[in-house]
């Protein structure tokens, strides 16, 4: 008989069982239930685990096993799109449009894809979740218009990508290789991609074993971060900066 997920309790506090115990098939399906509370999240992103569910399912945590991961200095863009970024007139942002961003990100199709898992109830988590200052979005604008951008959490020097969109082609490669390029300044050294794709396999992710994904994780939680909201920190930030030459260097291009 195959083993089901644990079903979580109400406390939010409650821990989460092993990552170790997460099924097989279907690949790092860990618990069932619970609740989208800032308490529960920043606990699940901590021990290497997320929610991912489609309408009308209960919660679903997840640990996969390999995970997808970034490395901040390995973001690889292509010598095309970085020369195309020379003349480049948009500009990068940090939470001026959070919610936007996830809007986008639910809302915008995407090739082979129905409908969305960033429902109602996640948007309303991860909205409450930024205004408490632990998740970000990274915005990119071409005059006042949002063309591309990236969300997640931050925790310690840790940050787990959630979703990322573009409104125009290049809007998302930009915001991931501006992510890195300032995480890598302040000394973040990995973006969780959490599962695999072509898209990303082709920016520069690769595949970790679970236990070292989780250990590193643990490490860089632990670490002081910065927590708070980030838009002066990347002010207004021209894309094309990401064509210079140290952007080779920095994106692993």
């Amino acid at each position: 008989m195959s083993r089901l997920p644990s079903l979580l309790p109400d406390d939010p506090t409650a821990p989460f069982p092993p990552v170790e115990q997460a099924l097989r098939q279907p690949d790092g399906l860990l618990a069932v239930g619970g609740d989208l509370s800032p308490t529960r999240l920043l606990n699940a992103y901590r021990h290497g685990i997320f929610p991912w569910y489609s309408p009308g399912q209960p919660i679903l945590w997840w640990s996969p096993d390999p995970r997808t991961v970034f490395l901040t200095d390995g973001v690889r863009l292509s010598s095309k799109f970085r020369r195309a970024l020379r003349s480049s007139t948009w500009t990068v942002r940090a939470d001026t449009d959070f919610a936007g961003v996830i809007e986008a990100c639910a809302t915008i199709p995407r090739r082979g894809q129905r409908g969305t898992w960033i429902t109602r109830d996640m948007r309303a988590a991860y909205r409450q979740l930024h205004s408490l200052g632990h998740a970000h979005s990274i915005e990119v604008f071409d005059a006042d218009r949002l063309v591309g951008g990236i969300y997640g959490v931050g925790v310690g020097r840790m940050f787990f990508g959630e979703s990322m969109f573009s409104a125009v082609s290049g809007g998302s490669k930009v915001a991931l290789a501006a992510l890195a390029w300032h995480l890598r300044d302040w000394g973040w050294p990995l973006i969780d991609a959490q599962v695999e794709n072509d898209h990303l396999l082709s920016l520069g992710a690769r595949q970790w074993p679970r236990e070292r994904f989780v250990a590193r994780v643990s490490d860089l939680c632990n670490d002081p971060g910065l927590q708070g909201v980030w838009t002066a920190r990347l002010g207004d930030w021209p894309a094309a900066r990401l064509a210079e030459p140290q952007a080779t260097r920095r994106t692993g291009a």
